[in-house]
């Protein structure tokens, strides 16, 4: 049995039950390896989770959703769907104009860059898409999930469960190429390109000691510098934005967002917004000038924030009493939309009022 191939074995494994892969992790490193993956304990997990609504049969897990000009992409289980939105920015068509498959696991993440949708998922694969005609390609970049994902460029960074994050190139004839890898020593949750494209930055789960925020030179993958000095242990970045090339904001379990300016320092936040109700923030978005909103892991709660103020300037709960994280959001200047386990969500900012879209 040794002998098989991984995915066999991996397949093998999934008809097992909780004590029955217990068991199993025992036999070899091999076998603990291969049942250490989270794609063997997800069934076990979705069993156990109550996210919301069941859409055919299959919860509807971790949305991400992108805006792009007159269209919104939202990923729903192993696809991700295009929708128009209506020429008064009301709302969006209730079908999809395309659909962009080819995941085997959920979307875990994914971003739109110029022409191309490029995903990664819980199978370990990105996959990239051409908007413009059929082009479409796939490869094998983590040996487990790939936990976020972006693009600038001719330039892929993803991240993964298997402690690394890895530089990948778009250019057509070099598609696939692994450029470098990064070895994190920690999971990563969320990376993002600067847009110089001189350098990427990584989130990761903060077991270790090493600082949760570290800059990698994206021409050879060496370490450039790390962010802060003071984060907790399991204080994991979960979201990343640059808002110029030397200012970004972060969030995550530790229910900051924080502002760096790398121009003043490196070891400190230049600005910090704590979440009241101490939940974790899982995602976060910026006007470029004085607007944030955040996203929270309990009862759908969309904060926005003013960066001249300390508190929040306004809240809304977008699920409750039920309740689910707002995994993703966006917003123009007249709407927000918030992706939750159950629903897509979008607010008027001219009205005030929630509305569901699916």
């Amino acid at each position: 049995m040794l002998g098989l191939p991984e995915d066999i074995l991996l397949l093998l494994f999934s008809y097992s039950g909780t004590q029955a892969l217990g068991s199993l992790a025992q036999v070899c490193r091999k076998f603990h390896s291969l049942i250490s993956r989270d794609t063997l304990w997800r069934r076990i997990a979705k069993a156990s989770l109550n996210t919301g609504i069941t859409r055919l049969g299959r919860d509807t897990l971790l949305p991400w959703l992108q805006l792009d000009d007159q269209w919104l992409y939202l990923s729903q289980a192993a696809d991700i769907r295009a929708y128009q939105l209506t020429q008064n920015g009301v709302g969006l068509q209730r079908r999809p104009v395309s659909i962009y498959t080819g995941h085997r696991d959920d979307v875990c993440r994914f971003v739109v860059s110029e022409s191309h949708v490029i995903s990664g998922g819980g199978d370990g694969k990105i996959i990239v898409c051409d908007t413009y005609n059929s082009f479409y390609a796939a490869y094998s970049a983590h040996n487990q999930e790939v936990n976020c994902i972006d693009s600038r460029g001719h330039v892929i960074v993803s991240g993964s469960r298997d402690k690394t994050a890895r530089i990948w190139s778009l250019s057509s004839n070099r598609l696939g190429e692994s450029l470098h890898t990064i070895r994190t020593e920690d999971r990563v949750w969320s990376v993002a390109i600067n847009p110089t494209l001189s350098s990427v930055m990584t989130g990761t789960a903060c077991c270790g000691h090493a600082s949760p925020l570290r800059i990698w030179d994206l021409q050879s993958g060496q370490l450039e510098s790390s962010l802060g000095s003071d984060f907790r242990r399991g204080a994991g970045v979960l979201d990343i934005l640059y808002e110029t090339p030397s200012v970004v904001l972060t969030c995550g379990y530790d229910t900051y967002i924080r502002q760096w300016d790398m121009r003043a320092s490196t070891r400190r936040s230049m600005m910090e917004w704590e979440e009241p109700h101490d939940s974790a923030l899982y995602c976060l978005q910026s006007d470029g000038n004085f607007m944030i909103a955040s996203g929270s892991s309990r009862y759908g709660v969309v904060r926005l924030w003013d960066k001249r103020q300390t508190k929040t300037l306004q809240v809304f709960f977008l699920s409750s009493p039920s309740s689910s994280p707002v995994y993703c959001l966006r917003f123009t200047t007249s709407h927000l939309y918030a992706a939750l386990a159950h629903a897509l969500y979008t607010l008027d900012f001219t009205t005030s009022e929630p509305r569901h879209e699916n």
